[in-house]
């Protein structure tokens, strides 16, 4: 009886394995340097964006989420001036807005923040 169904264990205290995994990369991205969705997929060789996207939105609040990020640059909607906050802590690369963008918000300088997964530190 004190043994889950596959449905329940999403749910449980302890993380689906993927979920780890991800969480891992994210923890290792350094500070000031970013990795897409599709680049912690392609390091993990296992799912894709969107699974990277799903796990970061359910558990990403106790690790560096502001360091996984979209393709584009986009700062993540709905969470835009807090993940500003810490791209301008730690020094992320950053392209200033235009004057017509929404908002005025600036976006990631990918070329310059990405990161590679590999150990060296450095911009």
């Amino acid at each position: 009886m004190s043994e889950q169904s596959p449905a329940e264990e999403g749910r449980a205290d302890a993380l689906p394995e993927y979920a780890e995994r991800v969480l891992d990369v994210a923890e290792r991205i350094p500070p000031g340097r970013v990795m897409t969705y599709g680049d912690v997929a392609e390091w993990l060789e296992e799912g894709g964006p969107r699974q990277v996207g799903r796990v970061m939105a359910l558990y990403g609040g106790a690790v560096p989420w502001w360091r996984v990020v979209r393709a584009d640059g986009a700062l993540l909607p709905g969470h835009e001036l807090r993940a500003l906050d810490h791209y301008r802590a730690e020094g992320t690369p950053l392209k200033q807005a235009s004057r017509s963008a929404e908002g005025h918000l600036p976006r990631l300088d990918m070329r310059r923040a990405r990161w590679d997964g590999a150990t060296q530190n450095h911009s």
